[in-house]
């Protein structure tokens, strides 16, 4: 390869697409975002166009729920086949940064607030996505935390913290599934550009783990392209970029760049290109949308945790029931950013409740409007439609707005609608059920012991509706546990003091404090502990026996 082959391969150019080489008959290897489904564009000049249909499975907050490593690797083997079927080489995710502040933006698209737990649910992903030829690109690496200036902000870790928390989930992944690409983050880490961070690209990523694919950029990260090549970025995304590829070969005829750290970063990039080109391709371009979605309402049903049960559920499939809330029409799917899928189909909550109860007579209310306003009118409304009921079925979602790529949150309450709702429509029907569809934490305690039971049913893809109609009329018992600790109040949560930072500053003052391990060493009380999740089994404990009237502390039983 010429040198300005080589310095074009490591530049896009598209928008989704690496540079061929046509010469030597290299292939461009198309890309695209994919954490819970193909979000392909078809003009891969365009960023922003409306994709091709695909699944939108569950989002990773909700699939960590299911801690099911055999539940994820199928679901990645779905992902490969719709992104084959629509020529896709490899997916963008996922994203496994630790759930430093429930206010993070994006946490809908992230695991956990453990490590081990967000690396081994993300390497059986990965490992069922490139199972069938496709890549994957896991991200952001790394102390992607928060959305707020994320483009500039410097986030200030000690080296225990980076090792102990931030890096391991990475690690894991690494070490287990070898992902093809990995994704560097926009932010700065200890005062460099992710981009350009040569301890954090070669000496631990490369060197240290053992990685063996490329390194690519999130869409526009590069600062200075010829210092992230030396840094160990191998691929600047997206392209066309003749000006950085001028760049390059300047910089080495110059003597600023050694030629062997771009003949690196090619070969890394074309063992991809030519991994995925000469997998075996499915004689078929399209794919079975049906039972994806039946896969979908599946793994969705595995994700939901029974937070409350008073006795209430599972349901029968008979009677006068009340369905209260505006995400059970406008069914509340996935959280906004680059990750939004355009569904094959989607579950419409009210409708699968009424095809699962089909002997009931099943009554709908909106009961809050789509936004931060508050509307007095539509709380009478539910409450006149839930009072005359045997049950009323709840359904909550915050704003669209509120959980998306871009910025964080502010507040980890539901709207003062939502909360005034709950309180009116438990007021008048003691048996209402309360489905909660957020991509995260939210707090409850100003309305949680008003219902009968609760369900967190997270943005749980496309078949969502009908895995909660699943579990309420006991179709499936609820299995769900939580990766993330729920906290009492926003001021209790660890990184409080610290998040989002001062200007381009954030200090991670907590340090190894994150998550549960927060909450333990300070003996604080929280709402329901990392791991909680409740189900309709019952326990009981009999024909108790000792195999000694006395032990020692050493002794086992």
């Amino acid at each position: 390869m010429t040198l300005a082959e080589k310095a074009a391969l490591c530049t896009g150019a598209s928008a989704w697409t690496t540079t061929p080489i046509e010469r030597l008959d290299i292939p461009e290897l198309l890309m695209t975002d994919g954490p819970h489904g193909v979000r392909r564009v078809p003009d891969v000049n365009s960023m922003g166009a409306p994709s091709l249909p695909a699944t939108c499975f569950p989002t990773a907050s909700a699939l960590a729920a299911s801690w099911d490593v055999a539940l994820l690797r199928e679901m990645g083997q779905a992902l490969a086949v719709e992104a084959q079927a629509q020529g896709v080489g490899l997916l963008l995710g996922p994203g496994i940064n630790m759930k430093r502040s429930p206010l993070c933006g994006r946490n809908f698209e992230y695991f956990a607030e453990d490590p081990l737990l967000a690396g081994e649910l993300a390497a059986a992903l990965i490992s069922g996505i490139q199972s069938q030829g496709v890549g994957t690109s896991l991200k952001h690496f790394a102390a992607n935390n928060q959305e707020t200036r994320r483009f500039t902000v410097n986030a200030d870790v000690d080296e225990r913290t980076l090792r102990e928390i931030y890096l391991p989930a990475f690690e894991i992944v690494v070490k287990k599934a070898q992902p093809w690409s990995i994704m560097c983050a926009y932010n700065k880490l200890n005062g460099t550009f992710c981009s350009e961070h040569k301890q954090l690209l070669i000496h631990i990523l490369k060197d240290e783990w053992g990685f063996e694919g490329f390194v690519v950029s999130d869409w526009g990260a590069v600062r200075d392209r010829v210092a992230a090549l030396a840094g160990g970025l191998d691929l600047e995304m997206p392209g066309p970029k003749a000006r950085r590829t001028q760049e390059v070969i300047d910089a080495v005829h110059a003597g600023q760049l050694s030629e062997a750290v771009l003949n690196e970063a090619a070969r890394r990039i074309l063992r991809i290109v030519f991994k995925v080109a000469t997998f075996p391709k499915p004689s078929a371009s399209t794919f079975d949308a049906d039972a994806h979605h039946a896969l979908a309402r599946r793994i969705a049903g595995e994700t939901i945790v029974l937070l409350k049960n008073e006795g209430l559920l599972p349901l029968p499939k008979d009677g006068y029931i009340a369905v209260i809330g505006r995400s059970a029409q406008a069914a509340h799917i996935q959280g906004g950013g680059s990750s939004h899928i355009n569904p094959t189909q989607v579950d419409v909550p009210f409708a699968e409740v009424q095809a699962l109860a089909s002997d009931a007579e099943v009554v709908y209310s909106q009961g809050y409007p789509a936004g931060l306003e508050f509307d007095q009118t539509l709380i009478e409304a539910a409450v006149q439609t839930a009072q005359d009921a045997d049950v009323a079925l709840l359904y909550i979602a915050l704003p669209a707005s509120i959980e998306s790529e871009g910025y964080d949150r502010t507040s980890l309450d539901l709207t003062s609608q939502q909360v005034a709702l709950i309180k009116a429509v438990c007021a008048v029907q003691p048996r209402t059920v309360v489905i909660l569809n957020s991509g995260g934490v939210v707090t409850v305690d100003a309305w949680f012991d008003a219902p009968a039971a609760v369900l967190q049913a997270w943005m749980m893809g496309q078949a969502g509706g009908g895995a909660i109609a699943d579990v309420l009329f006991g179709e499936v018992n609820p299995s769900g546990k939580l990766a993330e600790t729920y906290p009492l109040r926003l001021a209790d949560t660890p990184a409080y003091l610290n998040f989002p930072g001062d200007k381009d500053q954030v200090r991670y003052g907590e340090g190894l404090y994150i998550g549960y391990r927060y909450y333990d060493a300070k003996a604080l009380t929280v709402r329901f502990p990392f791991g909680f999740g409740l189900s309709y089994t019952t326990f009981a404990y009999s024909n108790l026996r000792l195999s000694s009237t006395k032990f020692k502390d050493s002794d086992g039983l």
